[in-house]
């Protein structure tokens, strides 16, 4: 029997996809109605995916356990359709039924996590955080190249 593969979670905004390219397709007297641009409805399914993020997941699926792990922001009620369709449109193939919300990620059990941030959790989740956007891990090359040797 084979080995299990390694659970690997990767985070939506600003590492699969980029966040201001949404809130940019937004009409400026829509967008300047909301504190929180995440607030704004329909903004998650105008994003466009971040360089290189959709070939490194298509790649990192086929050596680990994958899954999207996102926060819904909890005052927008679009928020999780607008993200289910964005995977949809993007990743239909790899990521069907691999898209988990929650607030506290740190709940997830799995052996690494692809997150821009430390918040919702991510500074206590049990696995290796890889911190995406940092001198590190600049980008998705970097990231896949790191990954390579660990599944």
């Amino acid at each position: 029997m084979g080995q299990e593969k390694k659970v690997l979670y990767v985070d939506m905004d600003n590492v699969l996809v980029h966040f201001m390219s949404g809130v940019e397709k937004v009409a400026p007297e829509v967008s300047s109605g909301f504190k929180d641009l995440d607030d704004i409805p329909g903004v998650f399914a105008l994003m466009d995916p971040m360089p290189g993020a959709i070939e490194a997941f298509h790649e990192l699926a086929g050596k680990f356990d994958i899954y999207i792990l996102s926060t819904a922001p909890w005052d927008n009620p679009t928020a999780a359709s607008d993200k289910v369709a964005w995977v949809k449109k993007h990743l239909p193939d790899v990521a069907h039924k691999r898209l988990i919300f929650s607030h506290h990620k740190n709940l997830n059990a799995g052996d690494f996590l692809i997150d821009d941030r430390t918040g919702r959790g991510v500074d206590r989740f049990k696995g290796e955080h890889i911190h995406f956007g940092t001198a590190r891990f600049p980008d998705w090359a970097a990231v896949v190249k790191y990954l390579a040797d660990k599944a």
